[in-house]
């Protein structure tokens, strides 16, 4: 892939740019809207499939919140159009890398040294590139590293970038302000995190303690030593990343191994720990023979005690079945809110009624068969019959809590992976307390 030798850094060039891939949007809808009022087809498929590649060619670029972004966005098929998806997904590792003078300039304003100068060995080539930074080999004292170094000005653009994404997020999968600005929010507050690696490295070493005795799991070390705010510098894992090993694996009972491997790292953090690694793409995890390795703990969310028992008490078959208990439920956690018409309220009872009992269904059987197709095109047939519901659309008032947001595509992102390896998962429902 071709290097990057610089990044668009000012919030003029940024904003640009970003308002730019916002006309083409505009343009293509145009295109589609105008050839579907002559011909009555206007090829949806055909515009969510350029519009996606313009998208994220744009995003790749800028690196930071808006690659972050469409990172998230992949996560969940429940929420946009499968090109959407396909093409965000790149920015889990593929996205193009910089250039090793800008490399050097990030180590020499950080720890006041060039990386050849503080590794025996450095590799000049990126072996992975993401939306907040990229990572490179090196080697010192016989030991190998993985170096994460953030990408240059990422951590100072995040609100600007963001502020100029949400028309365009707004416009693509028809949101408004109210709606979408407590998840803005959210973004803004994680990605500020993310982008300071020495609380990634403080948060690395208390997650990596809390989950040491789960069974076939295992982290890196870190180096504080050789890390600082924007470097992070940990053990390197050879293996293979989850998504090539799923693609290469042919042996059922390891596939159900590390599916329930990864099922009971989650299980254990969201649900004793509650805080967890919110980040479930299957560049963060590596396959050592028997054992999955957990790379990053950039993305870590807290959930307060109160959102969370409201959260799950959703999926307690008693309030599932019993309607009126289930719509108390919604109005608690602010899915109904209490302005709502009568109409409003059957239609969106039944619909995150429909929702839940999608999201909880791994919960509601023993042993649960991941590698069942039939599971997600449910998952997708639903996100397709919400995204064109237009009465549905006129009610996208603000709802619920912004605490739900990393949760969801947590669990979608965790329900990909285990249907990517095919696995067979022992699940259990939470006991609420």
């Amino acid at each position: 892939m071709k290097e990057q030798t610089s990044i668009p850094k000012d919030k003029i060039g940024r904003a640009a740019s970003l308002t730019a891939a916002g006309a083409r949007v505009g343009v293509n809808y145009l295109k589609y809207a105008g050839k579907k009022a002559l011909t009555g087809n206007g090829d949806k498929e055909k515009f969510h499939q350029r519009t996606a590649a313009e998208a994220f060619g744009t995003f790749s670029k800028l690196k930071g919140s808006p690659l972050k972004l469409a990172q998230m966005l992949s996560l969940d098929r429940n929420l946009l159009p499968d090109p959407y998806v396909k093409e965000f997904s790149k920015a889990h590792y593929s996205a193009p890398p910089l250039s090793y003078p800008l490399v050097v300039k990030t180590f020499l304003s950080e720890m006041d040294k060039s990386p050849d100068k503080i590794f025996d060995e450095f590799g000049k080539k990126a072996i992975a590139g993401a939306s907040i930074g990229q990572v490179h080999k090196a080697k010192l004292d016989g030991h190998d590293y993985a170096v994460k170094i953030q990408y240059p000005g990422v951590a100072e653009s995040i609100h600007s970038d963001l502020s100029i994404v949400k028309p365009l997020a707004m416009r693509l999968f028809k949101l408004d302000a109210k709606a979408i600005n407590p998840y803005i929010n959210e973004v803004e507050e994680r990605l500020t995190e993310e982008t300071d690696y020495q609380l990634e490295l403080r948060r690395s070493l208390e997650l990596a303690e809390k989950s040491s005795q789960l069974a076939n799991i295992q982290f890196p070390n870190f180096h504080a030593e050789l890390s600082s705010k924007r470097i992070l510098t940990m053990d390197w894992v050879a293996g293979e990343v989850l998504d090539e090993f799923c693609q290469r694996n042919e042996d059922s009972q390891l596939a159900d191994l590390i599916g329930q491997s990864l099922w009971d790292f989650y299980h254990h953090q969201v649900h004793t720990l509650r805080v967890f690694h919110a980040d479930p793409h299957p560049g963060n995890f590596k396959v050592i023979d028997d054992q999955l390795w957990v790379l990053d703990f950039g993305c870590v969310k807290a959930l307060p005690d109160d959102f969370y028992r409201q959260y799950f008490s959703l999926m307690e078959p008693e309030i599932l079945a019993d309607p009126e208990k289930f719509r108390q439920s919604l109005y608690k956690i602010g899915l109904l809110l209490p302005d709502d018409s009568p109409a409003a309220v059957a239609k969106l009872t039944e619909v995150f009624h429909q929702s839940v009992d999608l999201l909880s269904r791994p919960f509601q059987h023993e042993v649960f068969d991941f590698g069942d197709q039939s599971y997600f095109r449910e998952l997708a047939d639903f996100g397709d019959q919400t995204r064109d519901d237009q009465e549905l659309q006129s009610l996208n008032a603000a709802r619920g809590n912004a605490d739900a947001l990393y949760l969801n595509r947590t669990y979608f992102g965790l329900y990909n992976l285990a249907g990517a390896l095919k696995a067979k998962i022992r699940t259990s429902r939470p006991a609420i307390s």
